[in-house]
């Protein structure tokens, strides 16, 4: 869809529309197509060099029509990596990630996403040597991302620096260039099921105007 930098512009009903447009692209996988397009995405995302040597990763668990994060989890927590997922605070736009040990150690919470289960898991305070993989709906070739309209990523990531943002991605949903906030955090890295992509994020870093 392209951008027109007109007056009446409505970025709200641009991302909405694009929101569904994405949406309905992988609604439309069938069940074969969408297996093997995540376990390309998998593979790649498991031969990086930033995974190989992180000491912690931080993702989401992946719902119907994401890119899957299970298998990403259980290869993890196999490798004996410290794995710690996102709990959205009720009545804000904050999440707390915490450590699971297992995937008994979720259920389901807001959105009717996977959390971690506060009573059986230790909250992350530790972000040093971490990789955050980072959900979207789509992303651009500059690593920002469309994200789902809550704002919760976007306020962590401005908070928490230091980390190794990963983003993974259906080709199909990658566009050259999409709106971005002044102070949205592109990821570094992207991979799709056809290439993994180094981003040069201080090329794209946004200045602060006051500073």
């Amino acid at each position: 869809m392209p951008v027109k930098n007109t007056p009446d512009f409505d970025i709200r009903e641009y991302k909405k529309n694009l929101r569904a447009s994405f949406k309905e692209k992988r609604l439309n996988m069938s069940f074969e197509e969408k297996s093997r397009l995540d376990s390309a995405i998998t593979s790649r995302f498991l031969s990086t060099t930033a995974y190989k040597s992180c000491k912690t990763l931080l993702t989401y668990v992946s719902t119907a029509i994401e890119v899957d994060t299970i298998q990403i989890i259980k290869t993890a927590l196999s490798d004996d990596k410290i794995i710690a997922v996102p709990r959205c605070v009720p009545g804000t736009r904050d999440m707390i990630f915490y450590i699971i040990n297992s995937l008994d150690d979720l259920e389901a919470g807001s959105f009717s996403v996977l959390e971690p289960i506060v009573q059986k898991c230790t909250e992350l305070t530790d972000f040093n040597d971490a990789v955050c993989i980072v959900p979207a709906l789509a992303y651009d070739m500059n690593g920002y991302r469309l994200g789902y309209g809550k704002g919760y990523y976007d306020r962590f990531l401005s908070s928490h620096k230091g980390m190794t943002n990963i983003g993974i991605e259906y080709c199909c949903c990658t566009v050259p260039n999409l709106i971005s906030g002044r102070y949205d955090v592109p990821a570094e890295i992207l991979i799709t099921e056809k290439y993994t992509k180094i981003i040069n994020i201080t090329k794209h870093k946004k200045i602060n105007p006051n500073s």
